[in-house]
């Protein structure tokens, strides 16, 4: 007989190791402050360990356990003495969030005619192997356990297809595919695999009254850009007890602006 779950309980991390990856800063550091917050002892990925450290610091002022670790997941050897750390210092991992990606600074928008290999490599190298390199080094143990979380951020541009983003979108419709062929691999020893897919999030404020703002917003049915909280929220979720029977699956955080 099933127990019903206690509403007072909902989406408790108590006792659960995280590791989120690319959470120096944006949307990673405040997913890694939200499971912090619902109780899971977090390790704050990042390739600076100086910003890993202060978002480490922050969630650990705010009274919740966190460490800070740094890796390059495009290289496996690295993502491998990462985890160990994480086993050493907190314990198995539970839930990893798959958040690393190409900075803007490295981010180049262009016909894809106009586009050279050396173009595609960081999408490649970070949104299909930083997602395999860090999943493979983890859900290992989560199948020998019994229980666990993948969670992979990902991009409305992997599925509506966008201009002059070819690659990106290739490479973000390529950690979808992974997510849902892994989904049948682990769900039978209780590991869930699943994306968040995103619209627009700003890394910083923007003023929502600017033409620039406005043009961007025409498709979205929600009128405002996503922020970090609405990623988070999701994330919780997925990582929680209450999403068990959740897997294989692209969750929409996108403001409407696809709705398939």
């Amino acid at each position: 007989m099933n127990t019903p779950m206690d509403p007072r309980r909902l989406f408790d991390l108590s006792g659960r190791v995280a590791l989120v990856t690319g959470a120096g800063r944006g949307i990673g550091a405040r997913t890694a402050a939200v499971l912090a917050g619902r109780g899971a002892r977090v390790a704050v990925n990042d390739l600076s360990l100086d910003r890993a450290r202060t978002v480490a610091k922050s969630v650990g002022d705010a009274g919740d356990d966190a460490i800070a670790v740094t890796a390059d997941v495009t290289d496996l050897a690295s993502v491998t003495s990462m985890v160990q750390e994480v086993v050493e210092r907190l314990g198995p991992v539970d839930i990893l969030v798959n958040n690393a990606g190409v900075p803007a600074s490295g981010f180049a928008m262009k016909e894809f005619t106009a586009t050279e290999r050396q173009d595609w490599d960081p999408y490649i190298s970070i949104n299909v192997y930083g997602v395999l390199n860090c999943t493979h080094s983890v859900v290992g143990s989560m199948v020998e356990r019994g229980w666990g979380r993948v969670i992979t951020i990902i991009s409305d541009s992997a599925r509506a297809g966008e201009r002059l983003m070819a690659a990106y979108a290739a490479s973000k419709a390529a950690a979808a595919g992974f997510s849902r062929a892994l989904a049948k691999e682990v769900g039978r020893a209780g590991v869930t695999c699943n994306c968040i897919s995103l619209g627009w999030v700003p890394h910083d404020a923007v003023d929502l009254g600017s033409d620039d703002v406005k043009h961007a917003l025409r498709n979205y049915a929600v009128k405002r850009p996503g922020r970090p909280d609405d990623v988070a929220a999701a994330a919780v979720w997925l990582a929680s007890t209450e999403a068990s029977w959740v897997t294989g699956q692209t969750v929409p955080v996108n403001g409407g602006y696809v709705m398939t």
